[in-house]
């Protein structure tokens, strides 16, 4: 709602594009230690293409990322690289809750954060 100029308050909406619940998932998940990449490998791929031609901002704002977004509730997911050596279930579990924590932070609630574990980096 938003206040009028005499200080009553007007119904109005306010929406939340799934871009911008994708942009906080990635912040979110690439603190956690143990994420090297977010991205399946096709768009790590043509992502990599894009960073050598000097495109490295374009798509960096979304990827591995994807998110429905229907009045304040969401669900994201995310797609992954793990650093070699981490345990799985920990650092999913870490991106699980500081993406959750991320999006409640704004408002939202987030019925799930699914995450597929697309490749090990180095190895």
């Amino acid at each position: 709602m938003s206040e009028a100029t005499d200080g009553t308050t007007q119904p109005g909406t306010t929406t939340v594009s799934s871009e911008v619940v994708e942009k906080i998932t990635v912040a979110a998940a690439k603190s956690v230690p143990g994420v090297a990449e977010l991205g399946g490998d096709v768009a790590r791929f043509f992502n990599s293409v894009l960073d050598k031609v000097g495109l490295d901002q374009v798509g960096d704002g979304s990827r591995g990322v994807t998110a429905k977004v229907t009045g304040s509730d969401v669900t994201v997911n995310v797609v992954l690289v793990l650093e070699a050596g981490r345990v799985v279930a920990e650092v999913t579990a870490a991106v699980q809750q500081a993406v959750t924590a991320a999006l409640q932070g704004y408002g939202l609630n987030v019925l799930a954060v699914n995450v597929n574990v697309d490749d090990i980096a180095g190895v």
